[in-house]
């Protein structure tokens, strides 16, 4: 049985709810999400509560169970509270600036990269070295700061790189001279 799928959704005062045809909307003070489920799977609203319930105990509906209420009650933190991730740059002149609707940075190669910020998220570098995403819908956070992450990615040797706040770079020593 799954644990996290049987646990009710609480909706917070402020947020409306519509299912229609499995399909959950979700409304709030930032913004509107929605996310289709199967027909298989019944989506119910009571008075303050969200519960899903699956159709059988056949594995791939157990295992199915949990995820789409997790993914029910990302979409009501996502409208209320909202998502983000924040990003360090560690390197001699590696920079990174918001200029109009596109992210700017030095990474040391032989040319400047430029990222186009995508629609629902919001960049912002208060310092040089660091960058702020947020946005409301979890998944296109994490991509956009994967996808970011991804143009230099943190090297064992000297930490060079873009890497998460507080992540943890294992170091290696170099090759000695003996």
């Amino acid at each position: 049985m799954s644990r996290v799928g049987r646990k009710p959704i609480a909706v917070p005062k402020g947020v409306k709810v519509e299912i229609k045809d499995n399909e959950v909307t979700v409304q709030g003070t930032k913004g509107k999400l929605s996310l289709k489920i199967p027909n298989s799977y019944k989506v119910t609203l009571d008075k303050e509560n969200i519960t899903v319930t699956r159709p059988s105990d056949l594995k791939i509906n157990m295992s199915q169970h949990g995820l789409y209420r997790s993914l029910i009650n990302n979409l009501i933190i996502g409208v209320t509270e909202g998502y983000n991730k924040k990003l360090e740059i560690q390197g001699v002149g590696y920079k990174a600036q918001v200029q109009g609707k596109n992210l700017n940075m030095l990474l040391g190669f032989s040319h400047q990269i430029n990222f186009p910020i995508p629609e629902g998220i919001t960049i912002k570098a208060p310092k040089p070295t660091q960058v702020h995403i947020e946005g409301i819908d979890k998944k296109l956070v994490g991509e956009v700061a994967a996808t970011i992450r991804a143009f230099y990615k943190p090297e064992p040797y000297k930490g060079k790189g873009i890497r998460y706040e507080g992540e943890y770079v294992r170091r290696k020593a170099g090759k000695t001279v003996v």
